[in-house]
């Protein structure tokens, strides 16, 4: 390996060494099959997010903690969110296969547990024992495939993984309804399987994975940075909380300042603990020096934000302003769900064919630019056609670019840390995804606090208006208290008179096209970074997939296959 001559932040920075040329390839049947487990592994981890979303209500009255539901997401998203690069850095040192493993059958463990709890309490620890899996699921699955695939084959391979995730979250909400409306399944409740289902899919992935994927050895001896490990659940745990309790709490709260304090403390000293770790560390700080490296983990965050905080829109619009039920929104997002998956698949082709994968980022980052300006425009009469347009260029924009940027990083660093720059591509999406959605849910029902007054005092000023309130004044009363309880409950909205109703929705899609402006506003700094991208074609590689090949330290003697 070479080095750079300057000192990088954590001493001398590695350059990016080319694959080498291994002295066998794995049969391309093989390498589906790889591919087919880690995707079971994508489907359990999509899945499950969106299963128990659905019937989160339904197990919150079962359980009789449906003020607590929030606790299962915030559980989840705390542990999977502080471990993925861990995950990322111990496959480095120990191989992908044991952490692949361990991951799944965590994950396994608590699907099982969540099933069988018998209060909220419970079910939150178990959730977040199962977030200690799902953590490597998304990373290690990125790190495999550019274990086994060159990076030119392996654009086409990784446009399945986002049709895979696309896939979720579509049957996601179809099941969870299915579950949750069923009193009972062989004899249980039938929310506990919203659980259980994950297990035979789980098991399938863990047996596809054992039987195919090589056992590789560790490259070279070092030190697991545990005290990095630590720091970062410091920082992140706080961080995290105050993103999910936030606007429960108030953001000038005790509670969030408390957080504030103690996140920030906790990021000061896993920055200097980098710092001090050097290579060994969980996120070697001097990858940052490089553009090759820091412009993509910048633009992850940015695709994170917008994505998952842009897109919290469409539901809201789609049950609150459209009057769908969750079963139904989730099904009207299909359009969005074809864009991601046909994107993917297609542009991993053409990064295939051509070997270029900037231009791609670029497309992708316009186009959501493009479409949530379009969303700002949207009102509560605006045709479903027109929508279903919008997300599918939404769709078209995050699958020409997620797969492209997670594959740039992999290809800006050596081999021997594939794994870290796998799991600090989903670490930044995943932050950047709980700050968009706070953020931007914030700024939304902030707004709707104004709006929403706003569109009633001047519908008071028409005779249809007067008339229809002057005949259910009680239906005036559940608007107002609706409003002064920061809109908690909508679900008074189906029972209105029409005349009634329609301030209202006219003042929440008047929200919501302002805060539409700002994910348009993500989207045209996800474009500038996307232009700063270094541009490099990938070397063509003929053939499959190519197991990496480590490099042995003296004496070490490689491991069998599976």
């Amino acid at each position: 390996m070479t080095t750079s001559p300057t000192s990088g932040l954590a001493g001398r920075v590695p350059e990016p060494e080319p694959a080498p040329t291994p002295p066998g390839a794995l049969p391309r049947r093989r390498v589906l099959a790889i591919l087919l487990g880690l995707m079971l592994g994508m489907l359990l981890s999509g899945l499950d997010q969106t299963i128990v979303a659905s019937a989160s209500r339904t197990i919150g009255d079962a359980l009789g903690g449906l003020d607590e539901q929030a606790w299962l997401t915030t559980a989840f998203l705390i542990t999977s969110t502080v471990t993925t690069l861990l995950y990322g850095k111990l496959s480095d040192l120990y191989g992908r296969k044991p952490l692949y493993l361990v991951a799944v059958g965590l994950f396994l463990l608590g699907s099982a547990l969540c099933g069988l709890a018998t209060s909220m309490a419970s079910l939150t620890a178990f959730r977040a024992l199962q977030g200690l899996g799902a953590g490597g699921l998304m990373s290690l699955a990125f790190a495999i495939t550019a274990d086994v695939v060159p990076p030119r084959e392996r654009a086409s391979y990784q446009g399945y993984f986002a049709a895979t995730m696309a896939l979720s979250s579509l049957l996601g909400p179809l099941a969870g309804g299915f579950f949750a409306s069923q009193p009972e399944l062989a004899g249980v409740a039938g929310w506990r399987w919203a659980f259980w289902v994950n297990l035979p899919i789980g098991l399938a992935a863990m047996a596809v994975v054992a039987r195919t994927l090589p056992r590789r050895t560790p490259a070279r001896a070092a030190r697991v940075d545990w005290a990095g490990a630590v720091l970062l659940c410091v920082a992140l745990v706080p961080l995290l909380l105050v993103g999910q309790e936030g606007m429960t709490w108030g953001w000038a709260s005790t509670p969030a300042l408390t957080c504030y304090l103690v996140g920030g403390a906790g990021v000061l000293g896993f920055v200097l603990r980098q710092l001090r770790a050097g290579d060994d560390g969980l996120l070697p700080l001097g990858l940052l020096r490089r553009r090759a490296f820091a412009v993509p983990v910048l633009l992850t965050f940015v695709v994170g934000a917008a994505q998952f905080g842009g897109i919290v829109l469409l539901p809201l619009y789609l049950q609150i302003v459209r009057g769908a039920s969750p079963t139904v929104a989730g099904a009207l997002l299909v359009p969005m769900v074809l864009g991601i998956s046909v994107t993917s698949v297609v542009v991993g082709r053409l990064v295939r064919r051509t070997g270029r994968t900037t231009v791609f980022p670029v497309l992708g980052m316009l186009a959501l630019t493009v479409a949530f300006l379009g969303l700002s425009t949207v009102s509560s009469t605006t045709p479903l056609a027109v929508v279903d347009v919008l997300m599918l260029v939404i769709g078209v924009g995050l699958g020409a670019t997620t797969n492209t940027v997670m594959l740039l990083l992999q290809t800006s660093v050596g081999l021997g840390q594939l794994g870290v720059a796998s799991a600090a591509g989903t670490f930044f999406r995943n932050i950047g995804a709980t700050t968009g959605t706070a953020v931007l849910l914030t700024l939304l029902f902030g707004r709707a606090a104004r709006t929403i007054p706003a569109s009633y005092a001047a519908a008071a000023q028409t005779p249809g208006f007067s008339a229809a309130a002057a005949a259910h004044p009680e239906q005036v009363a559940t608007v107002h208290d609706a409003a002064a309880n920061g809109l908690a409950d909508t679900s008074f909205l189906g029972g209105l008179d029409p005349r009634l109703a329609e301030p209202f929705l006219a003042g929440f899609t008047r929200a919501m096209d302002q805060v539409a402006l700002v994910a348009a506003a993500l989207g045209a700094v996800g474009l500038v970074l996307a232009l700063l991208l270094e541009r490099r074609a990938l070397p063509a590689a003929p053939g499959a997939g190519r197991p990496v090949a480590s490099r042995p330290t003296a004496g070490a003697v490689p491991s069998s296959g599976a």
